[in-house]
């Protein structure tokens, strides 16, 4: 199978399914988005030496598969078909779970922090506004069509496990947080 179909010369690409949408869709955003934050958390898990934080982006990125996969698919199909598809809520408490262990070492914040700190803190922050983003996308599409209610809140704490990815990163690196 070759990589180019020139299907989507003319501005359309395909969802699962077969229906042919114009590339500037909002699922189609919605997804993009999705795939965009998947690469920023792989570029990270290069620069991260931490195999525990390596490990946990690795588990995100194959969630964020799913994601796109479902956004992919307007008919909800691939997530009834395919187990790896499918995204639960007991996820989302696993993404709290971690945020909670990390919080324990991190000092209580009092002020806002500029994003920064180490080389992986600040792809971090980097990848905590690109999932923003993502968000945003996903939300105004379940304005128009039916998502599975357990996208947006997983985008959401995903935002804020790796804002708190970040302050760990540079706490590890004795980077000090730069107050508002």
């Amino acid at each position: 199978m070759k990589i180019y179909t020139r299907k989507g010369d003319k501005g359309e690409t395909g969802l699962i399914g077969g229906t042919r949408v114009s590339k500037s869709a909002l699922r189609v955003e919605a997804y993009g988005e999705v795939d965009e934050l998947n690469a920023v958390l792989g570029w990270i898990r290069t620069k991260l030496t931490d195999e525990t934080i390596r490990k946990e982006l690795l588990g995100i990125q194959r969630d964020l598969f799913a994601i796109g996969a479902q956004l992919a698919d307007p008919t909800g199909h691939v997530e009834q078909k395919a187990e790896k598809a499918g995204l639960h809520e007991e996820r989302i408490r696993e993404l709290e779970g971690i945020i909670d262990r990390y919080d324990t070492v991190l000092s209580p914040l009092r002020a806002f922090i500029l994003p920064g700190g180490s080389e992986g803190g600040a792809l971090l922050h980097l990848a905590r506004t690109v999932c923003r983003r993502a968000e945003r996308r996903m939300v105004a599409l379940s304005q128009d069509e039916s998502l599975s209610p357990v996208l947006i809140p997983y985008m959401n704490r995903l935002s804020d496990l790796l804002f708190t990815l970040a302050r760990a990163v540079n706490y590890d690196a004795g980077i000090e947080e730069i107050p508002w």
